[in-house]
C-alpha cells in the first residue's frame, strides 16, 4: 500500500524562496523611493505654511493701518514684522516666522533655517521678503 506524500518537497521550497527573494528586491527600491517623496512633500509643506503665514500676518499688518509697527496680530501670537511700505513680512526668528507659524512639529528652528528632525539633511530656509527654499529633500 503506497503512503500519501504529508508536507512539500526540498525543490518546491526552494522554488517558494526564490519567488520570494525576487519579489522583495523589486519592492525595497520603491519604499526607499517613497522615504525621499515623503521627505521632498514635507519640505514643501512646510514651504507652503511660511506662505501663508507671511500672507495672513502682512494682511492683518495692513488692516490695522499702522505701517509705523513692527508686529501683525494672529491669532495666538503677535509675529515681530518688517515695518514701512512693504511692512508685515515676520522676520526670520522664533518671535517673528517661528511665532507665525505657531506650531511646527518635527521641525527644528535656528534663526531662518528651519531642519526636518527625522532627516537632518533636509531644511528650508526662510528669508524675510523671499520665497522660502528647500535643500537636502
Amino acid at each position: 500500500m503506497k503512503i500519501p506524500q504529508k508536507g512539500f518537497t526540498l525543490v518546491e521550497l526552494v522554488v517558494v524562496i526564490v519567488i520570494l527573494g525576487i519579489l522583495a528586491a523589486a519592492a525595497v527600491p520603491r519604499f526607499v523611493n517613497l522615504t525621499t517623496n515623503a521627505t521632498t512633500a514635507a519640505a514643501n509643506g512646510m514651504i507652503g505654511a511660511m506662505v501663508s503665514a507671511v500672507a495672513l500676518c502682512q494682511a492683518s499688518y495692513f488692516a490695522a493701518g499702522n505701517t509705523a509697527a513692527t508686529a501683525c496680530t494672529m491669532v495666538g501670537a503677535t509675529p515681530t514684522t518688517t515695518s514701512g511700505a512693504t511692512g508685515g513680512v515676520p522676520v526670520a526668528t522664533t518671535a517673528g516666522i517661528g511665532a507665525a507659524l505657531g506650531s511646527f512639529n518635527g521641525w527644528t528652528q535656528v534663526l531662518g533655517v528651519f531642519t526636518l528632525t527625522s532627516a537632518s539633511a533636509c531644511s528650508v530656509t526662510y528669508v524675510a521678503g523671499a520665497t522660502p527654499t528647500s535643500s537636502g529633500c
